[in-house]
């Protein structure tokens, strides 16, 4: 499937980074890989770090999935409010679910120092305000939901908002301040090429066509007949795992991105601030290491990929005049626009662990607005199980929950 419509900024920004092969040959490893974005990086660098022979394949070149699509805000607030995914799950397995994903962003900024990359990676705060006045008293229960369980926050009325980051029109909102902005392409590049150096093995433009599944081991067969055997195969293929899965665990979304040119000047004051506001769908905005603003949202259901693009052209203008609803004193320039499919799960989790029908794999699959602190919190997990560890989250993120 055709991933993403016109130019990912990412894309544009980096350019061809590093290049890998396509396997041409028989062989045997620890781990199997499939998927080359942040997800898989992340992945292959914990089973290198353990110790494991591993390889990662791509059908595409590194990276160039959702992981070049994606507007890569890092937040410890999943799609669900803490207050409504205790009411679905219960209060332990949601708060932990929250604390994993608060503590994930300080573990992604070691991992990015440890292996010195250039992704641009910064600690943001992070407000998420009301847009309609309807809004005020829920967001305002999760205001108090969060400090009861120990995640500190502001709340801040509409004139404060105003004043601090000049924004008009809303309804008051959370400041909190654990967040976070990445090129995440940047970071699956430099994992790779990293890990790489320490014998982990790429390959890209590799398709798997079937795949023997077995407790004592795997055998995938590329579309030219190469074989790969592995003690265990893992899927960090996101929402693609969908073609593999046959029951149906995941909503598939459109969703549309626009940045702007380079600010000369400063741009809006939020620099160090991540923003998204309570519509449904939502819409999220942050700025760039160089000095641009990104936008996203407008999501929708997704239907085909011709549908999709079609639609980029009407939802550039209208995430431009959210913008400028917002900010009537700036003027934003669109420089790049796009669109990408994304999965969306019923509680906002993710989904994370082995699945009955496929012994001898495990799946990876960070969904949503959280794909990246999930894929963090997934090495973990990841990690436990290959060497017969339980871990605490395995209850609520795992299949057929």
């Amino acid at each position: 499937m055709k991933l993403t419509s016109s130019e990912p900024f990412w894309l544009v920004k980096n350019g061809i980074l590093h290049a890998y092969p396509s396997l041409n040959k028989d062989i045997r490893v620890d781990i199997l890989i499939v998927g080359s974005g942040i997800t898989g990086s992340l992945i292959a660098h914990q089973c290198v770090k353990d110790g494991y022979k591993t390889v990662v394949i791509d059908k595409r070149e590194v990276a160039n999935g959702s992981s070049s699509a994606t507007t890569s805000m890092l937040q410890y607030e999943v799609d669900t409010p803490l207050f409504e995914l205790i009411g679905m799950i219960g209060e332990k397995g949601a708060v932990e679910s929250y604390r994993a994903c608060y503590d994930s962003i300080d573990i992604l900024e070691r991992i990015v120092k440890e292996i010195g990359s250039d992704c641009g990676f910064k600690k943001k705060d992070s407000l998420l305000f009301a847009k309609y006045k309807k809004d005020v008293p829920d967001l305002k229960k999760e205001h108090e939901t969060r400090l009861k369980h120990g995640f500190k926050g502001k709340w801040l009325e509409a004139e404060e908002i105003l004043d601090q980051f000049e924004i008009t029109g809303t309804h008051g909102g959370i400041l909190t301040f654990q967040g976070g902005s990445i090129d995440a392409f940047r970071l699956a590049h430099d994992l790779l090429y990293y890990n790489v150096k320490k014998g982990l093995q790429v390959y890209d433009k590799t398709e798997i066509e079937k795949v023997k599944y077995g407790r004592k081991g795997i055998e995938a067969v590329t579309e030219y007949g190469d074989i790969i055997r592995a003690d265990k195969i893992v899927y960090c293929n996101g929402f693609e795992s969908t073609q593999i899965i046959r029951e149906k665990f995941v909503d598939l979304l459109s969703s549309y991105a626009i940045v702007s040119e380079p600010f000369i000047d400063k741009p809006p004051k939020i620099t160090e601030t991540l923003i998204w506001d309570t519509g449904d769908p939502y819409i999220y905005m942050r700025t760039t290491d160089d000095n641009r603003i990104l936008i996203g949202g407008e999501d929708d259901e997704f239907r085909d990929v011709v549908k999709r693009d079609r639609s980029l052209p009407k939802k550039r203008k209208r995430l431009e005049k959210i913008f400028e609803k917002l900010f009537p004193d700036v003027e934003f320039r669109t420089d790049f626009a796009w669109a990408g499919t994304f999965g969306e799960t019923k509680d906002g989790l993710p989904y994370i662990g082995e699945h009955p029908d496929f012994p001898g794999a495990y799946f990876v699959l960070g969904m949503g607005g959280n794909g990246i602190t999930f894929s963090v919190i997934g090495m973990d997990l990841l990690s436990g199980h290959l060497k017969g560890k339980k871990h605490p989250l395995s209850a609520w993120w795992k299949f057929k929950r």
